[in-house]
């Protein structure tokens, strides 16, 4: 008998964060590495938020907090959903946790049954399925193709409903597309929604301001509020604030779901950091112009790699609404040759070929979901987004 517990065969290390753990040992050895896979800002969190940790440090606020949160960053929270997102939750039901994951993982434990089901659309997330298949669920995927913008219909949607389908994964802004979807997108998968009572909703809403060109976000239950009552609104503080490694999200939804939680959570990590909590009032509730202006060299960022990406020898590039990443596609050096006799034969062995032979570290699209593409994060200083695009298409250049 295995002493590992045999629901662990069905999963896999985060193919993101080994990325990252990669890039770190090549330039330990002295490689010139450009790594281009970390999802997370390469701005400082703000010194007003950072003073508010420092402050809670030095004020004692250093012991347990109440498991799902302190009152004062659960009032903060409820006034901010209220407030951006016409959303009626008030403290008790919010949940705040270490970052975003465990607020869908604590949900998913509390809520899946061997054999339910996840909807999930591709490109995802790469920690959706497998946390759908660690707490027993069955991922159920629904492609997103390119020429749909990424995204999915309602008529797609609803062909993948079951009688044991349990939730709908929902993630606008996209990680890995950086794809949004409108008002009349989401009204579209609304429209089926409120015809399967049996589905919940989990609208993972982390990249909400990360938007460009005047796009306007929308949440589901916001659109539809007949879904509010089935509906997990997932947001946190790592990604428009910069503290990604401050480790809080929250989650939003019914009384039940919430209490449920509050008990997973109980009796794994109790809470997230105090400190945290207390500088998470300061991002929500302190001035936020920063974020404009972040999003205004983002978008520069963007328009530059769309740019340099779309004259690289069998690449295309769609430029996205949000987040901070590209989605390429790669379909035009399938099959070719590099200068070493390797034939690309996969999205995988062409990201391989750009560490290799460039330094240029990228995420495979076969990890999220969907293939031939890679994705690109241009969270990074400009000038390295210019070097590695210009490697990348030397290397486009080198095949044959």
């Amino acid at each position: 008998m295995s002493f590992l517990a045999q629901r662990l065969t069905r999963i896999k290390p985060s193919p993101t964060t080994a990325l990252t753990g990669r890039v770190a040992e090549l330039k330990a050895e002295g490689r010139d590495i450009i790594g281009l896979g970390a999802g997370e800002p390469d701005f400082d969190t703000p010194d007003n938020v950072k003073q508010a940790g420092i402050d809670a440090i030095v004020r004692g606020d250093t012991k347990y907090t109440a498991i799902p949160g302190t009152i004062e960053l659960r009032n903060t929270i409820s006034t901010k959903l209220k407030r951006e997102n016409g959303l009626d939750y008030p403290p008790g039901q919010i949940s705040v946790s270490c970052g975003g994951k465990q607020v869908i993982y604590n949900a998913f434990v509390a809520t899946l049954d061997v054999g339910d089901e996840v909807i999930i659309p591709s490109p995802y997330w790469v920690s959706y399925p497998d946390m759908v298949m660690l707490t027993g669920g069955e991922p159920v995927f629904v492609d997103a193709a390119e020429g749909d913008d990424f995204k999915i219909t309602g008529e797609q949607l609803e062909a993948a409903i079951t009688p044991k389908t349990k939730w709908f994964m929902f993630n606008s802004p996209s990680n890995p597309t950086g794809t949004a979807y409108t008002r009349d997108d989401i009204r579209d998968l609304a429209d089926v929604l409120v015809r399967y009572p049996h589905v919940w909703i989990l609208s993972d809403d982390i990249y909400e301001h990360v938007v460009y060109d005047n796009f306007k976000f929308h949440n589901i239950a916001e659109v539809e509020p007949r879904l509010f009552d089935r509906t997990l609104t997932l947001n946190g503080v790592s990604k428009a604030y910069c503290m990604t490694g401050w480790r809080l999200g929250y989650g939003a939804g019914p009384i039940e779901l919430i209490r449920a939680m509050n008990m997973v959570q109980s009796q794994s990590s109790t809470h997230t950091s105090s400190i945290s909590q207390a500088a998470a009032i300061e991002a929500l509730d302190g001035p936020q112009g920063f974020i404009a202006k972040h999003n205004e060299v983002f978008k520069e960022r963007r328009d530059l790699v769309v740019s340099m990406l779309n004259r690289a020898n069998g690449m295309s590039c769609r430029t996205p609404e949000g987040a901070f990443y590209v989605y390429p596609s790669c379909s035009g050096v399938i099959g070719k040759t590099t200068p070493d006799g390797v034939t690309i034969e996969t999205d995988t062995d062409f990201v391989s070929h750009l560490l290799d032979a460039e330094g240029v570290a990228v995420v495979p699209g076969t990890v999220f979901g969907l293939a031939p593409y890679i994705r690109i994060s241009y969270a990074a200083a400009t000038a390295a987004l210019e070097e590695a695009c210009k490697r990348i298409q030397r290397a486009c250049a080198a095949l044959t």
